[in-house]
Order: structure tokens, then C-alpha cells, then sequence
């Protein structure tokens, strides 16, 4: 078996997320890593054509995509995952723990159709289960901390870590979200760089640190226990958890977290239309103080 899956990385710069085509070179059977659905958030527009590069650059290559895996439900961009599907015949896969998200959610939007048992995704993924993919395997790897459904697929000598590391001028990934945990990403994290040093990390995102010109989204594991800025060797549960908090605190909201949480955690489904064909997505309004500038509580 060839240890080294072919990998294509597609990178969406509105996002800064990167999806991945990854295939078995000889029997030219693929899987798709979380894929993005382009949306405007300004008109409400939604696009394809990130997806479909993915889609034409199979075909060109004769490969057969045969599974969608998504390493968590992603607040930064929608998944285009169904529509992977639709022109495909894949099935959509994530790790078992999105029904806790979907717990944690349901209430937030006010999603009362929305079905909490992990059933709108076609497969529900559990830590150490082996996939087939062609002559290859896909180990799945729950890496919470970020979300509790986080999760890294390990492929040959390539592991697809999602939202847990970053490159290694750039850190890691925040833990502030409801469900996340700074103490859980830190032992993820050390459980992934527990895998031989030469392992090739694929990342989900990059956003350029200071100082460096180009994106990029491949390293090692040697390469992040040396040179992690948040993370390397030598750094504690402790420090870590305390730094991430701290960093956390700092963070402004993902500007696409709510489309993106409430048709992720469907598998990418869009919600159902109304009468008039037409779509909406929910935006919970917080209300600090009444508009007239007062902070009694309103009259009910």
C-alpha cells in the first residue's frame, strides 16, 4: 500500500479556509476534506464555484470521490458537502460527537425541526474507527477542544487537523466557543504530536502571521513541536490553557458564525424554503439596553 495519498489543497481566500481532495493514486477513489460553500453575507448569495473546481479537478484526474469528511461543524464558512454529494454519490461523514453541538445550538437559533441525533449527516464517525479509501485508510482521531466533535483524519503519512493547530507561527485554534475546552485542545493537540515526527499536518485554515507574505498550510509534526509559538515542547497543560484563555478573550466574533453554526450542524443543508421558494437563515439579536438609550428592562 502506498503510504502517500495524492493531496490537493483548495484555498479560499474570503474564508481563509482550505479543502482538500484527497485520493488512493492507484485506484483512483478520493475523499473530500471540509469543502466550502461560497456565500455573501452582505446580498445573501450562495455560489458553488469553490466546490466545483473541486468536482472538475477529479474528473480531470478520473477520480472517483467516494466520501465528504468534515473535521468539525465550522463557523467561518458553510459547507458545500451536500452538493459534493448530489454530483458525486459520496456520503457526508463528521465525528460522532456534532450531537453535542447540535444540543448546545438548537436552542441558540431556536431550531425546533432540528433532529439532535447526528441523522442528517449519512455517517457519524467514532474515535479509532479505520475507513477504507481505495487501497488506503482513513483512521479517525477525535481531537476536541475547539468543539467537542472536532476531529483529525489520519491518511497514510497525512493527517487533516481541522481547527486544532495552526501553522507554526500562527498557534493554534481558539477554544471560546460554547462546548469548546482549552484544557482538552491542549491534550488534542499533544495526542496529534504524538504521531512520528515526519507526519505531514494539513490544516483547515491560515491567516498569514505577521511578517510572512504567502499562505501556507502544510507542515510536520517535528516542525510544530519545535516551532509551535503556542505550543512547541516544553510548554505545560497549564501556560497553555492560560494563554489560550487570555488570547481568547481578545477575539472578535468569526463575521460568518451564525449562517455558518446553524447549516453545518444540518450537514450543510440550507434551510427549508417557504412558500415563496425563498430561504432565511436566523440571526439571535442581543439586546443590551433599549434603543431609546435607557437600560430599564423593556415593558413586556
Amino acid at each position: 500500500m502506498n503510504p502517500r495519498p495524492d493531496i490537493e489543497a483548495f484555498f479560499d481566500e474570503a474564508t481563509n479556509t482550505i479543502s482538500y481532495l484527497v485520493g488512493d493514486p492507484d485506484l483512483r477513489i478520493a475523499a473530500v476534506i471540509d469543502p466550502v460553500l461560497d456565500f455573501d453575507p452582505a446580498s445573501g448569495e450562495v455560489d458553488t464555484r469553490s466546490a466545483d473546481r473541486i468536482l472538475a479537478h477529479a474528473t480531470d484526474r478520473g477520480w472517483r470521490i467516494a466520501m465528504v469528511l468534515e473535521t468539525h461543524a465550522h463557523a467561518d464558512h458553510l459547507s458545500a458537502a451536500p452538493y459534493i454529494k448530489a454530483n458525486s454519490g459520496a456520503w457526508i461523514g463528521i465525528g460522532e460527537h456534532i450531537r453535542d453541538v447540535q444540543k448546545i445550538f438548537r436552542p441558540v437559533f431556536g431550531l425546533d425541526d432540528l433532529k439532535i441525533d447526528g441523522s442528517d449527516f449519512d455517517r457519524l464517525l467514532v474515535d479509532g474507527e479505520r475507513i477504507a479509501l481505495g487501497g488506503l485508510e482513513v483512521e479517525v482521531i477525535h481531537t476536541p477542544g475547539h468543539t467537542p466533535a472536532d476531529v483529525t483524519y489520519r491518511i497514510g503519512d497525512a493527517a487533516f487537523v481541522g481547527d486544532t493547530l495552526f501553522m507554526p507561527d500562527y498557534g493554534t485554534a481558539r477554544a471560546d466557543f460554547p462546548g469548546g475546552d482549552a484544557r482538552l485542545l491542549y491534550r488534542s493537540i499533544r495526542r496529534l504530536l504524538d504521531l512520528p515526527e515526519p507526519t505531514r499536518l494539513f490544516l483547515c485554515h491560515d491567516y498569514k502571521a505577521p511578517g510572512r507574505d504567502d499562505y501556507r498550510w502544510e507542515t510536520t509534526v517535528a516542525e510544530e513541536r519545535r516551532d509551535n509559538v503556542h505550543v512547541h515542547d516544553g510548554v505545560s497543560e497549564d501556560a497553555f490553557v492560560a494563554m489560550r484563555q487570555a488570547r481568547d478573550a481578545t477575539l472578535a466574533v468569526p463575521k460568518l458564525l451564525l449562517p455558518s453554526i446553524q447549516v453545518n450542524i444540518r450537514a450543510g443543508r440550507l434551510p427549508t424554503a417557504d412558500r415563496d421558494g425563498v430561504r432565511f437563515l436566523r440571526i439571535p439579536i442581543k439586546i443590551k439596553k433599549r434603543i431609546d438609550g435607557s437600560t430599564r428592562a423593556p415593558v413586556p
